[in-house]
């Protein structure tokens, strides 16, 4: 029987060890190893209070992550990033799932993100548009994404 993961939320500040280990190590799994691309992850926002985390995880297991994203604050616009689902949990709609419970949260402020250049139809589903020109980042093409009704220039942040 296979069972439906939960949706976590959760602030910088309200994560505990195992929890923060576990998110860290996901986002290792996806981007570091699976991506072949070393990078410094550790930015020190994952534990600000202004932080936002949202995670699904299997019932019961929060500190075990099958996919996240991250929310920054930055004025009045929010920066959705690192978003992952685990290899194995891919094609269950998990990231799709992540991002509707994001943008539920922050309603109509401005978000950004930098896509990778071959998601930009994924995130374009969710209201983003390109604002930007191709740039690489840690030898991935991205595009810089912005979803607002109102604005058309992307935030720096």
């Amino acid at each position: 029987m296979v069972t439906e993961p939960e949706l976590h939320r959760a602030s910088g500040e309200q994560l505990d060890a195992a929890t923060i280990y576990g998110l860290l190590r996901l986002r290792i799994d996806v981007f570091v190893v699976e991506q072949d691309c070393p990078w410094q992850d550790l930015d020190g926002r994952d534990l600000d209070p202004a932080t936002t985390h949202f995670w699904f995880a299997a019932p019961g297991r929060p500190a075990e992550p099958l996919g996240c994203l991250r929310v920054l604050p930055l004025a009045d616009t929010r920066r959705i990033g690192r978003v992952c689902v685990a290899r194995s949990e891919r094609g269950r709609g998990l990231a799709a799932a992540l991002m509707r419970a994001a943008l539920e949260e922050f309603g109509d402020l401005p978000c950004v993100l930098d896509a990778q250049s071959h998601l930009a139809a994924f995130y374009a589903g969710f209201g983003f548009q390109v604002c930007g020109e191709e740039f690489i980042e840690d030898g991935i093409p991205h595009l810089p994404m912005r979803r607002s009704p109102t604005a058309d220039r992307c935030a720096l942040g």
